[in-house]
C-alpha cells in the first residue's frame, strides 16, 4: 500500500507529465499554423503578408538594415512602399481625410478625361506630403509569390502603402492597404547580403547594370545616385518582371504609368509576371533584392512615365544551358 509521501510524489510526476504533454501539443499546433495568417519577426527578417487589401505585419521595427519578406497571398498585384512621414503627429484622420481624397478625386477626373480638374485635385494634397521621404520597399509582385528585399530605415514614423489600382480604378490605399510603422532608434544587427549584380540608377544616365544575371539565385544591389520627381509626382524605382515571347513591352510601359487611366490597374498586361524589386529610395540610398531566376526573358524597369525614353529599363534573356555561378 502506497504511503502518503509516495502518493504525493506520484501525483507530482503525473501532473508534471500532463503539463509538459499539454505544452508540446500547443507548440506543435503553433508550429503548424497556417502560413496564410502567420506574421512573425525573426532575427534575420520581418514578414509582411497580404491576403486581400491589407498588410499583416508587426507595427514596430528597429532602425538600420532590415530584411523584408513579402508574401502576396491575394489575387492582385501589389507592392510595398515605405514613406517616412515628416511628423510623428500625423494620424489616421490625416491620411484618410486629407491625403487620400485628393488622389481619389484626381484619378476619377483622369478617368473622365478631365485633366485640368485632376491636376487641381492632386494639387490639394496637404503640404506635409511634399516633405515625405522614401526608403524603399518591394517592387511589384504577382499573386501567390514571395519576394525578399533589404532596406535601410532611419528612425521615425512611416506609412507602408500600396497604390496599385483595382479593376474599377480605385486605389488600393483607398481600400485600406496602408498602415503605420514605427522605426525606433535602436539599430538591428543585420548586414546587407552579398550581391552578384549592381544596378545604378540616376535621372540622367538611367539604368546601368554591372554583372551578368544567371539561372538560380541572384542578389541585386541597387544604388540610387539621385532622385527627382517625374510627371507622376514620384521618383524612380526598379521592378523585375519576367515576360513571355510576344508579350507587348510597350503596353507594359504604358501600364506602369499610374497617371494613365488604365495604368497600374487590374488587370495587368498579358504575358508578364512581377517578381519583385526595390521601390523608391532617396538620393544616395541603397537597397537589395533577391530573385530566383529561370530560363526566359526579363526586364528591369521603373514605374515612371515613359520609362524607356528615360533609359530606366534594361532587358536580358537567360538560356536553359546557362548555369548559376552561386
Amino acid at each position: 500500500m502506497l504511503t502518503t509521501k509516495k502518493l504525493l510524489s506520484t501525483f507530482a510526476i503525473v501532473l508534471l507529465f500532463s503539463i509538459v504533454f499539454s505544452n508540446c501539443k500547443t507548440e506543435k499546433k503553433d508550429a503548424s499554423s497556417d502560413l496564410k495568417t502567420e506574421t512573425k519577426v525573426e532575427s534575420d527578417y520581418f514578414e509582411v503578408i497580404t491576403q486581400n487589401m491589407d498588410f499583416q505585419s508587426v507595427d514596430t521595427l528597429k532602425s538600420g538594415w532590415n530584411n523584408l519578406r513579402y508574401k502576396n497571398l491575394s489575387n492582385e498585384v501589389h507592392f510595398i512602399l515605405m514613406d517616412k512621414l515628416p511628423s510623428d503627429s500625423i494620424n489616421k484622420n490625416d491620411i484618410n481625410h486629407e491625403l487620400l481624397p485628393p488622389f481619389s478625386d484626381g484619378m476619377k477626373y483622369l478617368m473622365e478625361g478631365k485633366a485640368d480638374s485632376a491636376m487641381a485635385a492632386f494639387g490639394s494634397v496637404p503640404t506635409w506630403f511634399h516633405e515625405v521621404k522614401r526608403y524603399g520597399g518591394t517592387g511589384l509582385i504577382s499573386p501567390m509569390k514571395v519576394t525578399n528585399t533589404t532596406i535601410n530605415l532611419v528612425p521615425g514614423k512611416y506609412m507602408m502603402e500600396c497604390y496599385v489600382k483595382m479593376a474599377n480604378g480605385e486605389w488600393h490605399t483607398s481600400h485600406g492597404m496602408w498602415k503605420f510603422i514605427t522605426v525606433i532608434d535602436q539599430p538591428t544587427n543585420i548586414t546587407p547580403p552579398e550581391a552578384n549584380l549592381t544596378l545604378t540608377i540616376s535621372s540622367t544616365e538611367g539604368y546601368k547594370l554591372t554583372g551578368e544575371p544567371s539561372i538560380g539565385k541572384n542578389v541585386f544591389k541597387v544604388n540610387f545616385i539621385d532622385q527627382v520627381p517625374y510627371e507622376h509626382f514620384s521618383g524612380h524605382d526598379v521592378n523585375l518582371i519576367k515576360y513571355e515571347e510576344g508579350a507587348n513591352v510597350d503596353a507594359l510601359i504604358e501600364w506602369l504609368n499610374w497617371m494613365n487611366p488604365d495604368g497600374l490597374r487590374t488587370p495587368t498586361p498579358q504575358g508578364f509576371s512581377f517578381i519583385g524589386g526595390i521601390n523608391n529610395c532617396e538620393a544616395g540610398e541603397t537597397g537589395y533584392f533577391e530573385a530566383e531566376l529561370k530560363a526566359g526573358n526579363y526586364i528591369l524597369v521603373s514605374e515612371t512615365p515613359k520609362a524607356d525614353e528615360k533609359k530606366l529599363m534594361h532587358t536580358f534573356t537567360l538560356e536553359q544551358y546557362q548555369h548559376s555561378t552561386q
